[in-house]
């Protein structure tokens, strides 16, 4: 088991080791990576760091997923072109804006969802969905949060839209989780945000493309609520509602009824 050292995130290690390894050519190009577990096994961390990184090499272009395969090494540089500012370059106004793009995104992707979902996919939700409930109220369950919204975009068919999410949910990580935190904070509020998840599922598996776009459209706008951040705004006039912490993750401010 290789030693790990701070200051610097478990995730930030095991990602500049791999980056490293893919660089040298450990891992050569249509090579497969070890499976998440052995990945675990080997750094000695959580399969859910290990799913945090191998998010952040897919959604750089590093590795791809390939059914039965598992994930395929496609690059040993960065693919250049559309990335979101780092986190600690985060204001209110950049992330509401990025939340302005998860709307558009989204709700386009519930609504496909809704027309070309299997039974496979709603199978798949519900567990998901179970597993979210379960964890109300703990801060952990944010990587099942990611993974629903994933899943959901898995099922509209459209690997562009899967790979677009996937990327936007690694950058965003820290933030969902933040919320997350602050959401469990406020009593009843965890339930609104399941009941919100539910709203979205129920329509994805009744096949109504309308209610599953108007129900994705009501959870990240109530979303960028809790965040405290402004819908409908230029992003260089919204307010800076939100407070940050020292990672760039936004706090929430608590909502006055």
């Amino acid at each position: 088991m290789l030693k790990l050292k701070r200051p610097r995130t478990l995730t930030g290690q095991v990602l500049d080791d791999l980056l490293g390894r893919i660089a040298r050519g450990e891992y050569a190009l249509g090579e497969r990576l070890p499976t998440g577990k052995q990945l675990a096994a080997t750094y000695g961390v959580s399969t859910m760091v290990i799913r945090e990184v191998t998010e952040h090499l897919r959604a750089h272009g590093y590795i791809e997923s390939r059914q039965g395969v598992g994930c395929i090494v496609r690059a040993t540089t960065p693919e250049t072109g559309f990335q979101l500012p780092r986190r600690q370059e985060l204001d209110a106004a950049e992330l509401a804006a990025i939340y302005e793009l998860r709307l558009d995104l989204e709700s386009a992707v519930a609504a496909l969802a809704a027309e070309r979902r299997s039974q496979a996919d709603v199978d798949a939700l519900a567990a998901i969905l179970a597993r979210l409930e379960s964890g109300l109220r703990d801060a952990g369950s944010s990587a099942a949060d990611i993974e629903f919204h994933a899943r959901i975009a898995a099922a509209c068919g459209n690997k562009y839209h899967l790979r677009l999410l996937q990327y936007l949910n690694t950058q965003l990580y820290q933030t969902v989780r933040t919320a997350r935190e602050n959401t469990q904070r406020e009593p009843g509020l965890p339930e609104q945000v399941h009941r919100e998840h539910v709203a979205i599922f129920e329509a994805i598996e009744a096949r109504d493309a309308v209610m599953a776009r108007a129900a994705a459209v009501s959870h990240l706008l109530r979303a960028m609520d809790r965040l405290g951040l402004r819908h409908g705004a230029p992003a260089a006039a919204t307010p800076a509602a939100a407070s940050f912490s020292s990672d760039g993750a936004p706090r929430a401010r608590r909502r006055k009824d």
